[in-house]
């Protein structure tokens, strides 16, 4: 049974993503105005320990990310501050024993313009993607798994004008049901990273 509600959900998976790619494509391939806000990419380390249902998984990433302003993408009105990122992850377990982690995600970014100062543009996020991890705690079922996450963060810019960021999230890895043993696992991670242009 669980193989067969796999077996559903892949392709699924393949096509969201495939329409979110033709989506991006086509806004990129756009005219743009001198208001359009621009298509942003950024590079970043990941520092992150799980809290559920162990202690001791300590991990670090690599973290590379395309980033559009929302309605570009999705092609209806959205809020002005609101951004679409796809993010993809790739690094390995530290402790209790080394162990590889790759991760996809599709986030949405909302800038707290109230907030906001001439250097520091804070954030909210939030989205869902897949993982696999080579590591499994005790009934976790799966090593490919749904990955929903939430945190906060900011942009900041430098005194040269380069603009960096920094954010903490909550994620969660569980496979939805599709295997009897779903023990959902926990983790904060801190990401800090730079965007380019």
């Amino acid at each position: 049974m669980s193989h067969a509600k796999l077996s559903t959900l892949l392709p699924a998976l393949v096509i969201l993503l495939m329409v979110t790619w033709g989506s991006m494509s086509r806004a990129s391939a756009e005219e743009g105005s001198s208001a359009e806000i621009p298509t942003r990419y950024g590079l970043g380390g990941v520092l992150g320990n799980t809290f559920d249902p162990v202690r001791d998984i300590y991990f670090l990433q690599m973290a590379g990310f395309i980033m559009w302003d929302y309605d570009r993408v999705w092609g209806h009105w959205a809020p002005e501050p609101l951004r679409f990122k796809v993010e993809g992850t790739a690094g390995v377990t530290t402790s209790p024993e080394t162990r590889s982690m790759v991760s996809l995600e599709m986030l949405a970014l909302y800038y707290l313009e109230f907030l906001s100062t001439s250097r520091l543009f804070p954030y909210l996020e939030g989205g869902i993607g897949v993982v696999y991890t080579d590591f499994q705690v005790k009934g976790q079922g799966l090593r490919f798994n749904f990955y929903p996450q939430i945190g906060i963060g900011t942009d900041f810019k430098s005194s040269s004008e380069a603009r960096y960021f920094a954010s903490f999230r909550l994620t969660h890895i569980s496979n939805a049901g599709l295997h009897e043993e779903n023990r959902g696992v926990n983790s904060f991670l801190l990401m800090i990273g730079r965007f380019f242009r």
